[in-house]
């Protein structure tokens, strides 16, 4: 992990560049694998659970008995921790509830605008080198409240043809029972085309590698809608003086640890404060089970010292970072400042894996700079906004000659004795 001193703006895009995709070949192996999952079904999916997951299944779908034995082996404090994390994810979503909205905007002309929930949903939950039992957690529970009719997770096996416990655990918790053995671009393939075990959903959710990553941008292209593009993790820590470096250094391997194209970055204001960061990021890597992955991803990162503020926010808003911790003095001037993050963290006692599991927020958030454009899932993430409107007769009186004049000028004529056909009516017969 370098340090770079005052880099002039016009390089920061080359040196916070994210790892990139060869998207090209990657699509070349998904495109097929899309294709054959469409033609063949289940067929396909017990053969890609053969030949990537090493496994030969029984069947697709988990059983109850599978669930129930694996509550019954999962430790309890962990089923606690779960419980508990249940609460404050479900109490922050629900409170994202809205009211159906209607406006009489004119003397009988009412619009109305109510969330209706997204009929079918896919869920992805990667369960390969770390089962993410937390993001049942962040999809199921928003999938609940909005109503969703049909909710449908897939995750991976293992080589004994069995989910994680803590997944199915998560799942049950939540109420979800259509739970699919079958991971990577195959899972997405099924979400998008349907078999005869895995239902075709209208939108798919969830993080994966750059296959599912693929996988999801392909489903658009027949209909169904993705949470957002996503690719690997990464956070950001603004952060001075007044930050305790051995934290900035924990949350910097917090994300390291997720995946060798993960990416970290340090905006500070002092080299030696950098340095201190480093040498805490080099002792702490040695503890880590998962420490040869994040030293591949330290690989891609960088800390980086900026002299202002100003520059500071330039840098941040302009990489856009998924996660985004800030620890300094004046950290809510800071925040104002902010207009280009996925998710902040505020202060020295926040850490992002706070919000990956359990203060609430949603962890399943835009990476790759998508923050600039995409907003993390949230309950609206589940929902489509449907508007109305009922238009009396005195309405259409007041409101039709504007709607005629504009039709008329767009020479839709249409769309003019659309209107005036029906005041001639209201004028004939004296209504």
């Amino acid at each position: 992990m370098n340090i770079l001193v005052n880099p002039a703006p016009s390089s920061w895009k080359k040196e916070l560049a994210r790892p990139v995709f060869k998207t090209k070949d990657i699509n070349k192996i998904v495109k097929p694998i899309l294709r054959k999952v469409k033609r063949n079904g289940d067929k396909a999916l017990y053969k890609f659970a053969h030949e990537y997951d090493h496994v030969d299944l029984d069947s697709l779908l988990v059983g109850e008995e599978e669930i129930k034995v694996a509550t019954a082996a999962l430790d309890p404090i962990l089923r606690t921790a779960i419980e508990t994390a249940k609460k404050n994810i479900e109490r922050f979503h629900q409170a994202q509830s809205s009211p159906e909205l209607v406006e009489e905007v004119m003397p009988g002309v009412i619009c109305r605008r109510k969330n209706v929930p997204v009929q079918r949903v896919g869920l992805y939950i990667p369960g390969g080198t770390a089962p993410l039992f937390s993001t049942v957690l962040m999809l199921g529970i928003p999938a609940k409240i909005a109503g969703c009719q049909e909710i449908v997770l897939c995750t991976p096996p293992n080589r004994e043809g069995k989910v994680h416990p803590a997944i199915l655990f998560t799942a049950q918790l939540i109420g979800i029972h259509k739970i699919v053995k079958a991971g990577g671009a195959q899972a997405i393939a099924a979400l998008t085309f349907g078999t005869e075990s895995v239902p075709q959903v209208d939108k798919i959710f969830g993080p994966g590698n750059q296959f599912v990553t693929a996988a999801k941008q392909l489903a658009t292209k027949y209909g169904v809608a993705i949470d957002m593009p996503a690719g690997p993790s990464e956070v950001l820590v603004y952060a001075d003086d007044s930050a305790i470096p051995s934290f900035v250094a924990a949350d910097l391997l917090s994300q390291a640890e997720h995946g060798v194209d993960s990416q970290v970055v340090l905006v500070t204001h002092s080299e030696k404060f950098a340095k201190k960061v480093l040498k805490e990021v080099n002792k702490q890597l040695e503890n880590l089970s998962r420490k040869d992955i994040a030293k591949k991803a330290l690989n891609n990162s960088v800390a980086v010292v900026l002299e202002t503020q100003q520059d500071a926010l330039a840098l941040i808003n302009d990489y856009a970072p998924e996660h985004l911790i800030i620890a300094v003095k004046n950290e809510e001037e800071v925040v104002a400042g902010i207009i280009n993050a996925g998710s902040v963290f505020i202060g020295n006692y926040t850490p992002e894996s706070a919000g990956d599991y359990a203060s609430g927020t949603n962890h399943t958030l835009p990476t790759y700079g998508y923050a600039r454009n995409y907003s993390g899932v949230s309950l609206d993430s589940f929902v489509k906004k449907i508007t109305y409107q009922k238009i009396s007769a005195e309405g259409l009186k007041n409101l039709g000659p504007t709607v005629e004049i504009m039709a008329e000028n767009e020479l839709l004529d249409a769309h003019k004795n659309a209107v005036t056909i029906r005041l001639n009516y209201l004028k004939e017969n004296n209504l």
